[in-house]
């Protein structure tokens, strides 16, 4: 939440052009909700591919069999765009509401 709320407020200037001329709030909170829900999938795929690496080399180390379940990776994964849509609708919904005179003096 911490990284889009960085990323609304380095692009306030931005985001008032597009406001001025003519984006609607929706086009506004669409783009950071699907930019937070990229760097959560992003994420996603880095922990899975670490924990079935973790998982194999452990395996291999100790000798004891290891599974890991498809259903437990796609709940991971789930979570995790979960998460990301979650967090990034409060900075997008604050982004869609910025008044586009301000936005545009900003800095």
């Amino acid at each position: 939440m911490k990284i889009i709320i960085v990323s609304v407020s380095e692009r306030t200037r931005e985001i008032g052009i597009r406001i001025a001329i003519g984006a609607k709030t929706w086009d506004i909170r669409l783009q950071f909700i699907i930019e937070a829900l990229t760097l959560s999938m992003i994420g996603g795929i880095i922990g899975i591919i670490a924990g079935v690496s973790t998982s194999v080399v452990l395996s291999n180390l100790s000798g004891w069999p290891t599974v890991v379940s498809p259903v437990s990776i796609f709940l991971a994964f789930g979570f995790s765009g979960f998460i990301g849509i979650f967090f990034g609708f409060y900075p997008a919904y604050k982004a869609s509401l910025l008044n586009p005179i301000d936005a545009l003096r900003y800095e």
